[in-house]
């Protein structure tokens, strides 16, 4: 069964700067998005990022997750946090998104290295919040952990957030893609092609958001099933998986539903390029995002019955 095994990092020293909460976070956001209309014959709402954003070929948005997943009444369906890559080696950002004012900013995911901040060099396929904690896909790296309390501005400013835990893979799935559940679940997958696998590992989590460990001192997997392939993004709706496939950078996106086994798609459900997805049971609406630029969107979907 897939294995993660949790080791701790250098936390953040005095110097980085003061903590901040995601009240203040949200307080400094200057960037906009606007309301936009996305093709996808699901599709039910959609925003578009600010232009330098939208078109940046550097920066390439990949997770979703959002405060309904982290169980953030207070912030009910008002938040939500995308990853994006950077193909010019500059590691990882988070953006906070307040759905509410339509207001973002940018947060540099960090490495402590020799007391000093380094980026965090991954793909950041795939995002999950739950509690305090932010799980980010690392591919064949497994996945890292984020704490808010590690949120911090530093002393010119500006935002950063260290990582404080790896979870190492070390049974050859690729963690790229990540979602939670109302289960109490961590729900990673693999991307693959026709001849490659394509897993989806479900992970048990505890109470306060962390990773349930077992005795070996490893969050260990309970059940793994098969999902299909070139799927970007996976989440469960009771016993239904919701899985996220792209067709390229003109195509609009396919939905896949079902349980284990019985999957069926739906297609054209998405804007072209869809990756990872994240539910919000109150409105029931899957939340997605594109990657491409100048076809980048912010979308929820009604998935099916």
């Amino acid at each position: 069964m897939p294995r993660l095994t949790p080791t701790p990092l250098p936390p953040p020293p005095a110097a980085t700067g003061a903590p901040v909460s995601v009240a203040e976070v949200l307080a400094g956001a200057e960037r906009r998005v606007r309301w936009a209309i996305p093709p996808g014959l699901r599709v039910r709402r959609g925003y578009t990022w600010d232009r330098l954003d939208r078109h940046d070929a550097t920066w390439w948005p990949q997770g979703i997750t959002s405060s309904i997943d982290a169980h953030r009444t207070d912030l009910a369906e008002r938040l939500l946090l995308v990853s994006w890559y950077s193909k010019g080696g500059d590691g990882v950002r988070i953006t906070f998104l307040d759905l509410a004012t339509r207001r973002y900013t940018h947060v540099p995911l960090a490495l402590i290295r020799d007391g000093e901040l380094a980026p965090l060099s991954v793909h950041a396929g795939g995002l999950a919040w739950r509690g305090p904690w932010l799980y980010v896909a690392a591919t064949g790296r497994g996945c890292y952990a984020a704490h808010l309390d590690d949120l911090r501005r530093r002393p010119d400013g500006s935002l950063t957030w260290p990582v404080r835990l790896r979870y190492a893979a070390d049974d050859g799935m690729r963690y790229s893609f990540l979602s939670v559940t109302d289960a109490g679940e961590l729900v990673a997958g693999e991307y693959g092609g026709p001849a490659q696998p394509t897993r989806l590992a479900r992970f048990r989590l505890d109470d306060s958001g962390a990773l349930l460990l077992g005795e070996a001192g490893a969050a260990t997997a309970h059940t793994v099933d098969v999902g299909v392939p070139s799927m970007q993004g996976a989440t469960r709706i009771g016993d239904r998986y919701e899985l996220m496939v792209s067709r390229g950078r003109r195509r609009p996106g396919d939905l896949w539903e079902g349980r284990a086994g019985e999957l069926r798609v739906r297609p054209f459900a998405a804007p072209p390029g869809p990756e990872d997805v994240s539910y919000a049971p109150a409105t029931g609406l899957l939340w997605g995002v594109t990657e491409f630029p100048g076809r980048r969107w912010v979308f929820a979907l009604r998935p099916g019955r």
